[in-house]
């Protein structure tokens, strides 16, 4: 038996309440990898699953939450992975339509993992997790599209979350001039200590303009806020530059015009982190550990148990969580 935060659906209110629980290992989904969890940590889409109407992710109660696990195989029928490997997951829906991490142990599909790299321990895999996989892939996406270091400043939308977090501290790391946008003025010392020369207040792009241009200031944009932001910094980007969008947390509409891709050039790039090829994945976090500064790192990290979970998934939902949460599920 082994612990595990289950939510439940309430047969009259058909709302979900997580809790701890108790199970065997015959309850667990099938895969053909087990692996002994050992940390976990919070994404949005953590806090939709443990939301009491499951955000829309949720198909099937009871459930298991997290998005992202690290850990050690502990059995395998996949050739690729044998007991004591370490190995990290991260997307393919796993805590949405599949349990997920928030358990001691897990079993998933042998396609759905990849090795942990040389020089990052499970602990520091999952401070980095989906955010900053999704971070990475960023980077790359602008680099692949000529981002270099030198051009000008590269601004971080909702740069002290998950994704703004890491992406400030990698472009830093690389020697880019980061300008960080955030809505939270207490953050402001927290972004510094990642790196970021620069706080752009939120509300400085949050207004709409008419003019479909304006002036080229930004070499390129990593965008986790969408919605209008966004559409005011497509028009502010240098010609020929790129913006990685990430998420919607301003919303999923973009009232913009065509203007900035015709007359300078500019690319939008999704970045989607969950269905990535294999050797994307593996690229991308051979880069997180070499070009990751660990000790930068560890300052964006908040500790938890299983126990915490409820109340920072309510929290990731306001705005409320700053930088990475690494959950111990064996604590």
């Amino acid at each position: 038996m082994f612990n595990a935060l289950i939510v439940r659906q309430d047969a009259d209110s058909g709302l979900g309440a997580a809790a701890i629980e108790q199970i065997s290992l015959d309850q667990l989904p099938e895969g053909e990898v087990t692996v002994a969890v050992e940390y976990s940590t919070v994404n949005y889409k953590d806090g939709l699953c443990l939301s009491p109407k499951g955000g829309g992710l949720v198909r099937r109660y009871p459930h298991v939450p997290g998005i992202d696990f690290a850990g050690t195989v502990e059995a395998s029928d996949d050739a690729r992975y044998k007991p004591g490997d370490k190995v990290i997951l991260t997307g393919w829906r796993v805590g949405e339509a599949h349990w997920g991490g928030y358990s001691q142990k897990a079993r998933v599909k042998a396609d759905w993992l990849v090795p942990l790299p040389a020089g990052l321990d499970p602990r520091q895999a999952m401070a980095v997790g989906t955010a900053g996989l999704t971070a990475m892939l960023s980077i790359m996406a602008l680099e692949d599209h000529g981002l270099t270091p030198g051009r000008g400043p590269v601004l971080v939308t909702g740069a002290a979350g998950g994704v703004g977090s890491v992406a400030t501290a990698i472009l830093a790391h690389l020697g880019y001039e980061v300008a960080a946008v955030t809505g939270r003025p207490e953050t402001e010392e927290y972004l510094r200590g990642l790196g970021a020369s620069r706080i752009v207040p939120r509300e400085d792009l949050n207004e709409t303009v008419k003019r479909p241009l304006e002036s080229e200031t930004w070499a390129g944009c990593i965008d986790a806020v969408g919605g209008e932001m966004l559409a005011r910094v497509l028009g502010q980007m240098k010609y020929g530059a790129s913006v990685a969008a990430v998420g919607l947390a301003g919303g999923a509409a973009l009232p913009a015009t065509v203007i900035p891709f015709l007359l300078r050039g500019v690319n939008l790039l999704g970045i989607d982190s969950v269905l990535q090829p294999y050797g994307n994945r593996t690229r991308a976090w051979a880069r997180l550990a070499t070009d990751l500064p660990l000790d930068r790192l560890d300052e964006m990290v908040k500790p938890a148990v299983l126990s915490d979970l409820p109340q920072l998934g309510a929290d990731i939902l306001k705005g409320q969580v700053k930088g990475r949460v690494v959950v111990d599920v064996n604590a």
